[in-house]
């Protein structure tokens, strides 16, 4: 079986952890995923499978379910990439969904970079950690969930509501959906003139300086 490939990465100061480097403000360019757990009225539990765009920060993909395998990963990954574009790279947790051979398969079929983060620490995932949190809070907890197409129901308008028409305060106050179509539009006029420039998000790591050695004084 093939490994998970990855990409460059960058230490952050405050913590000394390692998280993938994102340096470019375009969509697609990092995705992280997720899961968020809930029970119906009659004590069943069931799951929502979470997929965000890091830079635009809208939710792609909200799968509820009463189970969600690797394999179902995969086919819901690959849904969303039919229509939007395959990423640069997808972040998550060692969930064993996303440790699943069926998922170290795909990431090699699909040729997907993926990153997993540091065990026992979720903020490196925080994007999404901060979108389910969320979810959880203005819904979740909000919500007598009567059965599965409830549920769905339910999570499908509150996904629309949340891409575009709700304000966020990391883009300017824009919802994720303007936003996204801003960039979209940004880089289809910068093209067009030839002047494509990426903005940066983080710097890139620099080069390391090599002084050359004084000689010891002799005598």
């Amino acid at each position: 079986m093939g490994q998970i490939r990855y990409t460059e990465f960058q230490t952050l100061p405050a913590t000394g952890t390692r998280a993938p480097l994102l340096t470019v403000a375009v969509p697609n360019a990092r995705w992280s995923v997720d899961f968020v757990h809930d029970q119906f009225a009659q004590g069943r539990r069931f799951r929502v499978f979470n997929m965000i765009d890091d830079v635009t920060k809208e939710c792609l993909a909200a799968v509820v379910d009463t189970s969600i395998s690797g394999r179902r990963v995969a086919s819901e990954l690959c849904a969303v990439i039919a229509r939007r574009g395959k990423p640069g790279l997808i972040v998550s947790d060692h969930g064993t969904e996303f440790t699943s051979n069926a998922m170290l398969a795909w990431t090699e079929e699909a040729g997907v970079l993926w990153h997993f983060i540091a065990p026992g620490k979720p903020m490196q995932n925080g994007i999404c950690e901060a979108f389910n949190s969320k979810m959880r809070d203005d819904l979740l907890n909000e919500t007598l969930f009567h059965g599965l197409d409830h549920a769905r129901a339910v999570v499908a308008d509150w996904v629309a509501d949340y891409n575009a028409e709700r304000p966020h305060s990391a883009l300017s106050y824009q919802t994720p959906a303007a936003f996204a179509a801003q960039l979209t539009a940004m880089g289809d006029r910068l093209h067009a003139t030839e002047t494509f420039r990426r903005s940066p998000i983080a710097p890139a790591a620099q080069q390391r300086q090599t002084q050359p050695r004084t000689p010891a004084s002799v005598g």
